[in-house]
């Protein structure tokens, strides 16, 4: 096996026993890091720091992943262009936090009659916030709600 380790200047190959004797004249824990490299890579370290940097590596990772967060804004089939602008205001918002959207149109009892009025104004709202977003799912009715998913733009 190949031997690595901070009191070690150059990577020496040698054998299980070997490097076993060198870890424990040294006081250190003999542990394995790539058991399928040819020949396998062990390091001669403290195994209790070595478990505590691999949990704060993973945990540093962990932070550092992007967290989507998606908001929903609720339209009828017959929504008002005052309401419509209050929503669109409310789903720029969102899109500049980096949030985003799932914009639907919920149809109740025999408004589902009206789902192309639906289509169109989730449309509509996707070309008002164009500059801002693109769209991720076009319309697609799902039992009585027409959905509709934007995301961010990225930012150049």
């Amino acid at each position: 096996m190949r031997v690595v380790g901070e009191n070690i200047e150059q990577p020496r190959v040698m054998s299980t026993r070997e490097a076993l004797k060198l870890a424990d004249e040294m006081e250190l824990d003999l542990i394995e890091i790539s058991p399928k490299a040819d020949p396998p890579v062990c390091r001669i370290a403290d195994y209790q720091k070595f478990l505590y940097q691999q949990k704060r590596k993973a945990k540093e990772l962990k932070a550092n992943q992007a967290k989507i967060v998606i908001k929903e804004i609720r339209f009828g089939p017959q929504t008002d262009d005052h309401d419509y602008n209050f929503k669109l205001k409310h789903a720029e918002n969102f899109l500049k936090e980096g949030a985003k959207v799932k914009a639907y149109v919920f149809f109740r009892g025999r408004s589902i009659v009206f789902k192309e009025q639906g289509e169109i104004l989730l449309l509509r709202f996707a070309t008002d916030l164009e500059e801002l977003a693109k769209v991720e799912m076009m319309p697609k009715l799902d039992g009585k709600k027409m959905n509709m998913i934007l995301a961010p733009k990225a930012k150049k």
